[in-house]
């Protein structure tokens, strides 16, 4: 996911982005522990995806109050 596909989202869209994101990041977890983790490295682009959606979220909301 690319930071500029997200500029072009809406605020809504983004909340509902990340939501989905901490569901999965949840899912990812709960295998981990389980010991039924196929692909490890998915778990560090899901926590990095919704950093990308906060810090996008962030950004508009500082250019909402600047204005």
């Amino acid at each position: 996911m690319d930071a500029k596909d997200l500029h072009e989202k809406t605020p809504d869209q983004l909340r509902d982005e990340l939501g989905n994101l901490k569901k999965e990041a949840f899912n990812l977890r709960f295998q981990k522990a389980n010991g039924t983790m196929e692909n490890t490295a998915r778990m560090r682009t899901v926590r990095r995806d919704a950093a990308r959606v906060k810090t996008v979220l962030n950004q508009i909301a500082a250019q909402a109050a600047a204005e």
